[in-house]
């Protein structure tokens, strides 16, 4: 929230980028691609625990396209299944662990056993290539996700995480409490070590997954204990959430949190700048687009952005990104065109 010298951008460029560009984008790296671009990086640098257990087990094994995810435990054994995705460089859901009241007792047990420890091998790695790194990029690393947030993408998926909570509270918030302590150890031994500078909580919010009564009930409390243990331990905290916020934003201003990332406009998302500036007016805000603006020519995409910006009260705690991964439909010239332009904007500090 202090002035810079002018606004940072940041377009969101992974691995599904450059391979449906044309020459010569498509055999550049994404680093490349950002230097091509001229555009600000923000780069993942790796993580520093590990995960212990002694009564159950958790095996993840890939082939053939698929990741299986077996969890083991003295109440039985289930699974889930991620499928790749070529197209867009990522993992999807095929088939989730929880699918009877059984599998919650087992994923119960999975937590209830772990321990999170610092890892020396990790640390070291990541503070070298925070080394490498200093000065020229952002550096990041992630602490985990909520328990909700947990439940609904990767664990039971969204149908059978509402029922669950519906005809099985007790169980369900028994796993929620597990995952908790999991979570705040994690959060504990991240905020004493960690050598990046931003540390993300990966929760994908959106009132499209969860209402705002679960959202209080449910995360809200439990985001107020990791944020609480990042401020007292003066970490920067970015909350990653892409989906609708709107009628989150009163809740999320209680949050002591650095920023908001993935801040997706309409008519993907929910929340405009303005929104976000009027009811959190001491959080960065990362993001002020979505994937349908960079589907339109560079001159209708700044006059987008120029209408965002025009109405805030002053630029300080913003940068503006692809909100959601840039989309391949946008070309390297396109993308460029507008980072001149922001480079350019006459921000209000």
């Amino acid at each position: 929230m202090q002035p810079v010298d002018r606004l940072p951008f940041w377009p969101k460029l992974n691995g599904s980028y450059a391979p449906a560009q044309d020459t010569p984008f498509c055999d550049m790296t994404v680093d490349a691609l950002h230097d091509c671009v001229g555009s600000d990086r923000h780069v993942g640098v790796g993580a520093i625990t590990r995960d212990v257990r002694k009564t159950t087990s958790v095996e993840v094994t890939e082939e053939d396209g698929a990741r299986r995810t077996v969890y083991e435990s003295p109440y039985g054994r289930t699974e889930g299944v991620a499928g790749y995705d070529a197209g867009s460089h990522s993992w999807h859901p095929l088939t989730y662990p929880v699918r009877t009241l059984q599998d919650i007792a087992v994923l119960k047990a999975c937590y209830e056993d772990l321990e999170v420890e610092l890892d020396p091998g990790l640390l070291e790695d990541t503070r070298g290539r925070v080394a490498d790194l200093d000065g020229e990029v952002l550096t990041v690393g992630g602490m985990g996700t909520s328990a909700l947030m947990m439940w609904v993408q990767h664990l039971a998926g969204i149908e059978n995480a509402h029922y669950f909570l519906i005809e099985h509270p007790a169980e369900v918030c028994e796993l929620f409490d597990a995952m908790h302590r999991v979570m705040l150890r994690r959060a504990e031994i991240v905020c004493e070590h960690a050598p990046w500078d931003l540390t993300y909580i990966t929760e994908n919010t959106s009132t499209t997954l969860t209402s705002p009564d679960q959202y209080r009930t449910y995360c809200h409390p439990h985001l107020q204990e990791y944020t609480a243990i990042a401020a007292q331990a003066g970490r920067l905290v970015a909350l990653h959430m892409c989906g609708h916020l709107k009628l989150l934003l009163p809740d999320l201003a209680t949050l002591p949190v650095a920023a908001f990332e993935a801040f997706t406009t309409p008519t993907l998302g929910a929340t405009t700048l303005l929104d976000g500036r009027t009811a959190c007016p001491d959080t960065c805000l990362i993001g002020g687009t979505n994937a349908m603006t960079w589907l339109q020519t560079p001159e209708a995409i700044i006059t987008e952005l120029d209408a965002g910006l025009a109405p805030l009260p002053h630029h300080r705690g913003l940068v503006l990104t692809s909100a959601g991964v840039m989309p391949p439909l946008c070309s390297p010239d396109t993308i460029r065109a507008v980072c001149q332009w922001v480079r350019d904007y006459p921000a209000r500090m």
